[in-house]
């Protein structure tokens, strides 16, 4: 590679000329020098004391507000993130006007979502608060306009969400969108055994996997979430001994699509469920997730079996998104019609009382008025107690996106149809005068009663009684409304704690030995511990006197910074007379 210059320089002093003055000139020509003051600029001060040096930010000291949208996988990815910020000394905040940061975990299912985290981070900006950003929407798109210059963790890096808010916070951006890999093989996400904060500390999800094994033609999850990786079997079973161990009387199984579980690892969602079921403590119930038809098929003899189990609800929740096969077919479902209405009536036959949640999507591309009316006759037929009505939104970046859309005059109006179907029936008035056994685990919106669920996890309002809380009680029905029923504690009945130990605190941090519970927080940080995968602390200035200078946080610009003054030391030898003349 060429010089840069004609000649090339043996040593510092050659840069001097002999037409330059020598040091004692330079004495006497300084004499009359005199200092000046310069003016600083007022607002350049200003700028300083609102926005201090990174050096001078003490990291964990700050309050952090976090907000989530969308399913119960990004909802327990929110808990975790909670967890390990609250864990190494940050304040987690209800109030997002008093807070620092904003944790904004987004949802990129429908458009609507979307909309309202963009709004977030529009609102969290003209507030002056920093940003970090996570969930499906920047994990797909990170490099939309509106993201630039934010810091983005991505959905299986959540447990490096304390490194991204610190970075943050000292006015950094910083983005991790990697996937974890072990071997090159890639893992269901972060650690199971993280530090979290329950939403409610009476509620474990449990994610079982992430991404799936279809290709939806509306879907953009699959562009964060991406192909099917399942956890295994002996770390999820740990994850629920553990949780029961903090008070946990009601666990769900989420993931995008649990049906598929095990796929990928050799093993499949009856064996997991089995396993699981052996360690729920009586009294304490599961919550199985959402399953596509085409992996349940197979399984229909065990999970029948596996829903008639006493601690576990008969419920299932089942997508079918049209009952219309060319749109199916369009929607790349790889299922028909005939194999939901088989997954279903096998079911409703072996497990009484089974309670099928289902997904329909209207004005999805294509539909037609005959298609529609396939749709409205399946519901008919069913008459689903729980049904999530979707209006089509094309996503982009999807290939549902480039089809020929239904008019959105259409599209509203069959939305509203379905509804009013929907809405038609009662699916609890039969049901008005029945004893039941329900599980109380929380507190209604209006904060007038308390929420419980019977046996297939029907919503029961119950008299807001705080020792009804966590316990399995029978109740009377006395009421039916569309989408609840009412019932009466029964005097002379058993009170059942769910809970096997005392439930953690609200705000508790799950996950934490008493060692480290009761520890000082602030100006430490996490490491491994030596002799088991569990988190222990360390005071941060220790930490970083084990580490060598270029393993230190801006441990380069700390080598080229101590370079360049040791060159300014060399000239100052020479031009200050220092150098000794020969």
């Amino acid at each position: 590679m060429p010089a840069a210059c004609d000649s090339v320089l043996e040593d510092i002093e050659d840069i001097v000329s002999a037409e330059d003055l020598k040091p004692h000139d330079r004495q006497f020509v300084r004499k009359n020098v005199f200092p000046k003051v310069r003016k600083r600029s007022s607002q350049k001060n200003i700028q300083t004391d609102d926005d201090p040096p990174s050096d001078s930010i003490i990291p964990g000291a700050q309050k952090i507000w976090i907000r989530t949208w969308g399913c119960s996988h990004n909802n327990s990815d929110g808990e975790y993130m909670a967890g390990q910020l609250a864990a190494y000394g940050y304040k987690i905040t209800d109030n997002s006007a008093e807070a620092d940061l904003w944790l904004l975990n987004s949802c990129t299912v429908k458009n609507p979502a979307e909309d309202h985290f963009r709004n977030s981070i529009k609102k969290a900006q003209e507030g002056k608060k920093k940003v970090v950003l996570a969930g499906c929407v920047p994990q797909a798109q990170p490099r939309q306009d509106y993201l630039k210059g934010l810091s983005i963790i991505g959905v299986q890096q959540i447990d490096r969400v304390v490194e991204v808010v610190e970075e943050t916070i000292k006015g950094h951006s910083v983005r991790l969108l990697g996937q974890k890999k072990d071997n090159g093989k890639r893992l269901g996400g972060a650690r199971l055994d993280l530090p979290k904060i329950r939403k409610n500390p009476l509620i474990e999800i449990i994610s079982i996997n992430t991404g799936c094994l279809n290709a939806c033609t509306y879907c953009k999850t699959k562009h964060a979430r991406g192909d099917l990786a399942s956890y295994p079997v002996e770390e999820l079973v740990d994850r629920a001994k553990q949780s029961f161990q903090e008070g946990v009387c009601e666990i769900w199984l989420t993931s995008e699509d649990t049906g598929a579980y095990g796929r990928d690892i050799g093993t499949d969602l009856p064996t997991l469920l089995w396993k699981l079921v052996e360690a729920i403590p009586e009294g304490a119930m599961l919550r199985l997730g959402m399953t596509n038809p085409p992996y349940i098929l197979e399984h229909l003899e065990e999970m029948a079996k596996i829903l008639n189990h006493p601690r576990v609800y008969a419920f299932l929740h089942i997508p079918v998104q049209s009952a219309s096969d060319s749109v199916l077919m369009d929607m790349k479902r790889e299922y028909c019609v005939a194999d939901f209405k088989q997954v279903v009536d096998f079911l409703k036959e072996k497990v009484p009382g089974i309670t099928i949640a289902t997904d329909i999507i209207c004005g999805f591309p294509g539909e037609t008025d005959e298609d529609f009316q396939e749709t409205m006759k399946l519901v008919e037929q069913y008459r689903f107690p729980s049904l999530f009505i979707n209006q089509f939104y094309p996503r982009p970046g999807t290939p549902a996106a480039k089809m020929h859309q239904v008019p959105a005059a259409v599209k509203k109006q069959r939305t509203k149809d379905l509804s009013q179907l929907f809405h038609s029936y009662n699916p609890y008035d039969h049901k008005v005068g029945e004893r039941q056994r329900v599980l109380v685990t929380e507190e209604s919106f209006d904060s007038n009663y308390y929420v419980a669920h019977n046996p297939f996890y029907e919503q029961v309002l119950v008299p807001k009684d705080p020792p009804l809380m966590g316990k399995m009680v029978e109740v009377n029905i006395y009421e039916a409304g569309k989408h609840f029923m009412k019932g009466q504690p029964v005097s002379d009945a058993r009170v059942y704690t769910a809970s096997i130990t005392r439930p953690l605190a609200k705000g508790e941090i799950s996950g934490l030995t008493e060692e480290f519970r009761h520890a000082p927080r602030n100006g430490t940080n996490w490491k491994a511990h030596p002799s088991a995968d569990i988190p222990v602390k360390t005071p941060l200035s220790s930490w970083m006197a084990l580490q060598l200078p270029w393993q230190q946080e801006g441990g380069g610009l700390k080598i080229l910074s101590v370079s360049l003054a040791l060159l300014a030391v060399l000239v100052m030898f020479y031009y200050g007379g220092m150098k000794t003349e020969l």
